[in-house]
């Protein structure tokens, strides 16, 4: 059996309460090509794309304090743009398309955890139940 280490996934089987962006979207930092003197940004290994990072806040009443809090990694070509703030809400609503979960062993805290990526960030449809237009080259609709 063969298995790779990214398990696809569905937005509602991680996020089953949405997500929210709670930080500014980041360059991941490639420690090993890196120096002192020069960063280098980190790329995909399977698609050879840029990777950019965003914190995400998981609303669900019963996910652990400590797990409330996750960050999203996406490969795409430039910067994502992460949703509009919604009028009334503290934070940016937002959903993920191309997700992919990968599960590792925290040696810190003897646990498994779990790594996600996406392809995309755009805004969360509200309404028709027609899913949001997807968006190009990782940037949000």
């Amino acid at each position: 059996m063969t298995i790779n280490g990214r398990f696809k996934v569905q937005m509602g089987d991680v996020f089953p309460h949405g997500a929210y962006v709670i930080s500014e979207v980041e360059p991941v930092r490639d420690w090993d090509k890196s120096t002192p003197q020069k960063a280098v940004q980190a790329t995909d290994k399977e698609s050879g794309l840029l990777v950019w990072s965003v914190s995400v806040l998981d609303p669900d009443p019963d996910a652990r304090k400590d797990a409330k809090t996750v960050t999203v990694k996406i490969a795409a070509p430039v910067q994502p743009v992460p949703p509009e703030a919604m009028p009334g809400v503290p934070f940016r609503p937002v959903e993920f398309d191309g997700l992919t979960v990968t599960p590792y062993l925290d040696d810190k805290r003897n646990r498994v955890a779990y790594s996600f990526r996406a392809t995309h960030m755009r805004a969360p449809h509200i309404g028709s139940g027609k899913p949001a237009p997807r968006a190009n080259s990782g940037e949000a609709a």
